[in-house]
């Protein structure tokens, strides 16, 4: 007859002495699978007398448990053990700071609208606003432009559906000069300010999309000439582009708004991909400008024998793109987060004069 407390004593010493998981699961087997030591006595209590069953019964069931517990419990001590070893393999500190992420960044079209707004802000500029939806009196009649002028064609402008009661067809204002023409009327000279908004054209290649930024200008005082426009303009070019002093140049140029009017060119030299002021003998033009037309200043209510003034316009992504080095417009209005990871600005390094724009 097989001595209980034997094969128990036995049974637990080589549980305890097992190494790993698959050994516990061996002894188990051993022990308690089909053709274990405990399963054969289990299969022998149907031979014995009920008084050796109730005897042994007990004595081997009990066998049994005790086996069973013990096996158990090596294998969550095993378990536990290996899972020490492999978080000690596969540590990682996570007190230790992550990696700085950028979390967004400031447009180089904002960027650049907030260092021009800086710049006319200290020369005595106020920033004005309007509505991106004009009408034709805001956007081209009281501008002086001629009714049959090609801005007012269908190929250059956005037009919306005309209104069912008067026939108006508003547009989608083609430049902020309209904000000018509200400020002129319901403000009394002097005036001085800047105009930077969204505006939109049917125009699209590498420097235009359809959708682009301008900041336009106006003063209005009496005894206003050119050579304000003249030092007003040189300054802020100089003072952007961060150098001590701009070689411009002003061509006669037309626009229905002003008389006379002008475009801005700046000498740089671009070669090698890099735009350098002031050296080479190339010519680049900038910005369009001129003195208000007097039919302007007559359709907004001023009298033009005794006001003059002069107004500016530039675009605020054209100006982003050569100070910035940034090749080509398209991609600047594309939802591409990793460009503007390259290209973008700190949301909190607003420009100041003081300390450098960008």
């Amino acid at each position: 007859m097989t001595d209980l407390n034997q094969l128990e004593l036995d049974l637990i010493n080589a549980i305890g002495g097992a190494e790993t998981a698959a050994a516990v699961e061996a002894l188990r087997v051993a022990a308690l699978g089909k053709s274990g030591s405990i399963s054969g006595l289990l299969k022998g209590m149907g031979a014995m007398s009920p008084d050796e069953r109730r005897e042994r019964g007990p004595m081997i069931n009990g066998l049994r448990d005790r086996v069973s517990a013990a096996l158990a419990a090596r294998k969550a001590e095993l378990e536990a053990a290996e899972l020490d070893v492999r978080l000690k393999a596969e540590h990682l500190d996570l007190t230790l700071p992550p990696r700085p992420r950028r979390r967004g960044g400031v447009h180089p079209t904002m960027q650049v609208m907030d260092e021009m707004v800086v710049l006319f802000a200290e020369m005595g500029f106020a920033v004005a606003e309007g509505p991106d939806i004009e009408d034709d009196f805001h956007n081209f009649t009281a501008l002086n432009f001629p009714p049959k002028h090609p801005a007012r064609e269908m190929h250059d402008t956005f037009f919306l559906r005309p209104d069912p009661e008067t026939g108006e067809r508003k547009v989608l204002r083609t430049h902020t000069s309209p904000v000018q023409v509200r400020t002129m009327m319901t403000q009394t000279p002097p005036i001085r300010i800047i105009a930077p908004g969204r505006t939109f054209r049917k125009d699209s290649d590498a420097t235009h999309t359809p959708m682009f930024h301008q900041v336009e200008g106006l003063v209005i005082d009496k005894g206003i000439h050119m050579g304000h426009l003249k030092w007003t303009l040189e300054t802020f070019v100089a003072r952007f582009f961060e150098v001590d002093d701009v070689d411009a140049r002003f061509r006669p140029h037309h626009f229905p708004f002003t008389e006379p009017s002008a475009e801005m060119d700046i000498r740089c030299d671009r070669s090698g991909g890099e735009l350098k002021l002031n050296q080479g003998d190339s010519w680049m033009e900038i910005l369009g400008c001129g003195m208000v037309h007097p039919n302007v200043l007559r359709n907004c209510g001023i009298d033009p024998d005794e006001y003059q003034g002069f107004a500016f316009g530039m675009g605020v992504d054209r100006l982003a793109m050569l100070k910035y080095g940034i090749p080509d417009l398209r991609p600047m209005f594309e939802a591409d987060t990793r460009w503007l990871a390259h290209y973008g600005f700190s949301a909190f390094a607003a420009p100041n004069p003081a300390t450098g724009l960008s």
